[in-house]
Protein backbone atom coordinates (compact mmCIF):
# COMPACT_ATOMS: atom_id res chain seq x y z
CA UNK A 1 0.00 0.00 0.00
CA UNK A 2 2.64 2.34 0.92
CA UNK A 3 4.80 1.76 -2.54
CA UNK A 4 1.13 2.38 -4.24
CA UNK A 5 0.95 5.63 -2.22
CA UNK A 6 4.33 6.44 -3.11
CA UNK A 7 3.52 6.09 -6.65
CA UNK A 8 -0.01 8.02 -6.72
CA UNK A 9 2.01 11.07 -4.76
CA UNK A 10 4.78 11.22 -7.15
CA UNK A 11 2.49 11.21 -10.41
CA UNK A 12 0.54 13.63 -8.92
CA UNK A 13 3.54 15.92 -7.94
CA UNK A 14 4.93 15.61 -11.17
CA UNK A 15 1.75 16.68 -12.62
CA UNK A 16 1.58 19.72 -10.52
CA UNK A 17 5.26 21.03 -10.40
CA UNK A 18 6.36 20.26 -14.39
CA UNK A 19 9.34 18.50 -13.05
CA UNK A 20 9.61 15.16 -14.28
CA UNK A 21 12.03 14.05 -12.27
CA UNK A 22 11.38 11.15 -9.52
CA UNK A 23 12.32 12.49 -5.86
CA UNK A 24 15.16 9.89 -5.70
CA UNK A 25 17.33 11.90 -8.13
CA UNK A 26 16.47 15.39 -6.39
CA UNK A 27 19.20 16.72 -4.77
CA UNK A 28 17.08 18.09 -2.30
CA UNK A 29 15.92 14.83 -1.14
CA UNK A 30 15.00 13.86 2.30
CA UNK A 31 14.10 10.52 3.62
CA UNK A 32 11.88 12.49 6.53
CA UNK A 33 10.28 14.34 4.13
CA UNK A 34 9.55 11.05 1.85
CA UNK A 35 7.85 9.56 5.05
CA UNK A 36 5.68 12.35 5.13
CA UNK A 37 4.57 12.22 1.96
CA UNK A 38 3.89 8.26 1.87
CA UNK A 39 1.74 9.24 5.37
CA UNK A 40 -0.12 12.12 3.64
CA UNK A 41 -0.76 9.99 0.60
CA UNK A 42 -1.76 7.03 2.61
CA UNK A 43 -4.08 9.14 3.96
CA UNK A 44 -5.75 10.69 1.55
CA UNK A 45 -6.28 7.40 -0.67
CA UNK A 46 -7.52 6.07 2.47
CA UNK A 47 -10.33 8.22 2.56
CA UNK A 48 -11.19 7.63 -0.60
CA UNK A 49 -11.30 4.13 -0.32
CA UNK A 50 -13.44 4.55 2.84
CA UNK A 51 -15.91 6.76 0.96
CA UNK A 52 -15.83 3.96 -1.48
CA UNK A 53 -16.80 1.67 0.71
CA UNK A 54 -19.33 3.57 2.62
CA UNK A 55 -21.22 4.29 -0.87
CA UNK A 56 -21.55 0.88 -2.07
CA UNK A 57 -23.16 -0.26 1.15
CA UNK A 58 -25.53 1.98 1.39
CA UNK A 59 -25.93 1.39 -2.23
CA UNK A 60 -26.30 -2.37 -1.36
CA UNK A 61 -28.33 -1.56 2.18
CA UNK A 62 -31.03 0.32 0.08
CA UNK A 63 -31.36 -2.72 -2.54
CA UNK A 64 -31.24 -5.44 -0.12
CA UNK A 65 -33.38 -3.29 3.01
CA UNK A 66 -36.40 -2.44 1.62
CA UNK A 67 -38.19 -2.85 4.53
CA UNK A 68 -38.73 0.92 5.82
CA UNK A 69 -41.69 3.56 5.55
CA UNK A 70 -44.73 2.68 3.89
CA UNK A 71 -43.51 -1.07 2.71
CA UNK A 72 -42.92 -1.85 5.73
CA UNK A 73 -46.76 -0.89 6.73
CA UNK A 74 -47.65 -2.57 3.99
CA UNK A 75 -45.97 -6.07 4.71
CA UNK A 76 -46.95 -6.17 8.53
CA UNK A 77 -50.88 -5.46 6.94
CA UNK A 78 -49.91 -8.33 4.67
CA UNK A 79 -48.47 -10.63 7.77
CA UNK A 80 -51.96 -10.15 9.16
CA UNK A 81 -53.47 -12.01 6.33
CA UNK A 82 -51.53 -14.97 6.53
CA UNK A 83 -53.13 -17.88 8.26
CA UNK A 84 -50.18 -18.58 10.72
CA UNK A 85 -51.15 -16.85 14.31
CA UNK A 86 -47.11 -16.44 14.61
CA UNK A 87 -47.39 -14.33 10.99
CA UNK A 88 -50.02 -12.20 12.71
CA UNK A 89 -48.62 -11.74 15.90
CA UNK A 90 -45.27 -10.54 14.19
CA UNK A 91 -47.36 -8.38 11.48
CA UNK A 92 -49.75 -7.26 14.89
CA UNK A 93 -46.70 -6.25 17.07
CA UNK A 94 -44.36 -4.42 14.20
CA UNK A 95 -48.03 -2.03 13.51
CA UNK A 96 -48.30 -1.85 17.54
CA UNK A 97 -44.27 -0.82 16.80
CA UNK A 98 -45.18 1.91 13.87
CA UNK A 99 -48.23 3.53 15.41
CA UNK A 100 -46.52 6.37 17.54
CA UNK A 101 -47.92 9.40 16.13
CA UNK A 102 -51.37 10.50 14.34
CA UNK A 103 -49.56 9.97 10.65
CA UNK A 104 -48.73 6.79 11.17
CA UNK A 105 -51.13 5.73 12.67
CA UNK A 106 -53.37 6.79 9.40
CA UNK A 107 -50.93 5.15 7.11
CA UNK A 108 -51.89 2.17 9.08
CA UNK A 109 -55.33 2.81 8.56
CA UNK A 110 -55.00 3.92 4.46
CA UNK A 111 -53.47 0.37 4.24
CA UNK A 112 -55.90 -1.37 5.60
CA UNK A 113 -54.20 -2.35 8.87
CA UNK A 114 -57.52 -0.86 11.15
CA UNK A 115 -59.89 -3.64 9.38
CA UNK A 116 -57.54 -6.82 9.29
CA UNK A 117 -56.66 -6.07 12.80
CA UNK A 118 -60.13 -6.59 13.61
CA UNK A 119 -59.94 -9.09 11.38
CA UNK A 120 -57.65 -10.93 13.23
CA UNK A 121 -58.68 -10.53 17.23
CA UNK A 122 -62.39 -11.91 16.23
CA UNK A 123 -60.90 -15.16 14.34
CA UNK A 124 -57.88 -15.37 17.20
CA UNK A 125 -57.87 -19.18 18.63
CA UNK A 126 -55.20 -18.44 21.37
CA UNK A 127 -54.52 -15.66 23.86
CA UNK A 128 -51.27 -14.78 22.52
CA UNK A 129 -52.75 -13.78 19.32
CA UNK A 130 -55.24 -11.50 20.85
CA UNK A 131 -52.83 -10.12 23.24
CA UNK A 132 -50.80 -8.93 20.26
CA UNK A 133 -54.22 -7.69 18.25
CA UNK A 134 -55.14 -6.06 21.33
CA UNK A 135 -51.81 -4.24 21.96
CA UNK A 136 -51.65 -2.76 18.20
CA UNK A 137 -55.42 -2.04 18.50
CA UNK A 138 -54.28 -0.17 21.85
CA UNK A 139 -51.87 1.89 20.04
CA UNK A 140 -53.97 2.45 16.90
CA UNK A 141 -56.70 3.92 18.97
CA UNK A 142 -54.35 6.75 20.54
CA UNK A 143 -56.07 9.07 17.71
CA UNK A 144 -59.72 10.67 17.29
CA UNK A 145 -59.51 9.44 13.52
CA UNK A 146 -58.02 5.88 14.42
CA UNK A 147 -60.70 5.04 17.16
CA UNK A 148 -63.61 6.19 14.62
CA UNK A 149 -62.21 3.83 11.78
CA UNK A 150 -62.46 0.85 14.21
CA UNK A 151 -65.70 1.81 15.64
CA UNK A 152 -66.86 1.63 12.14
CA UNK A 153 -65.12 -1.38 11.94
CA UNK A 154 -67.21 -2.90 14.87
CA UNK A 155 -63.89 -3.74 17.22
CA UNK A 156 -66.27 -3.01 20.07
CA UNK A 157 -68.72 -6.03 19.26
CA UNK A 158 -65.30 -7.73 18.85
CA UNK A 159 -63.62 -6.92 22.35
CA UNK A 160 -66.79 -7.73 24.25
CA UNK A 161 -67.05 -10.70 22.75
CA UNK A 162 -64.17 -12.06 23.38
CA UNK A 163 -64.09 -14.81 26.56
CA UNK A 164 -62.47 -13.73 29.58
CA UNK A 165 -59.19 -15.29 30.38
CA UNK A 166 -57.59 -15.58 33.91
CA UNK A 167 -54.01 -16.73 32.50
CA UNK A 168 -52.91 -13.26 31.12
CA UNK A 169 -53.81 -10.17 32.87
CA UNK A 170 -52.35 -8.03 29.79
CA UNK A 171 -55.33 -9.18 27.92
CA UNK A 172 -57.99 -8.14 30.33
CA UNK A 173 -55.98 -4.66 30.46
CA UNK A 174 -55.92 -3.87 27.05
CA UNK A 175 -59.65 -4.50 26.35
CA UNK A 176 -59.89 -2.40 29.70
CA UNK A 177 -58.24 -0.08 27.73
CA UNK A 178 -59.78 -0.27 24.73
CA UNK A 179 -63.26 -0.17 26.08
CA UNK A 180 -62.76 2.83 28.25
CA UNK A 181 -61.33 4.45 25.33
CA UNK A 182 -64.10 4.36 22.75
CA UNK A 183 -66.43 5.41 26.10
CA UNK A 184 -64.32 8.11 26.47
CA UNK A 185 -65.18 9.56 22.80
CA UNK A 186 -68.74 8.16 23.18
CA UNK A 187 -68.62 5.63 20.78
CA UNK A 188 -70.48 3.30 23.15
Amino acid sequence: MRGLATQVYTYLCRIKSGNVKSPINSSTFKPKDDLSLEEDAERKVGWVLKLIFAGTASAIGYQLFPYMGDNLIQQSVSLLQVKDPLFKRMGASRLARFAVDDERRQKVIEVGGAEELVKMLNTAKDDRTRKEALKALSALSGSEGAAGVLHQHGVISVIRSMPDTVEDQDITRYKSVLLKRFQDLNYD
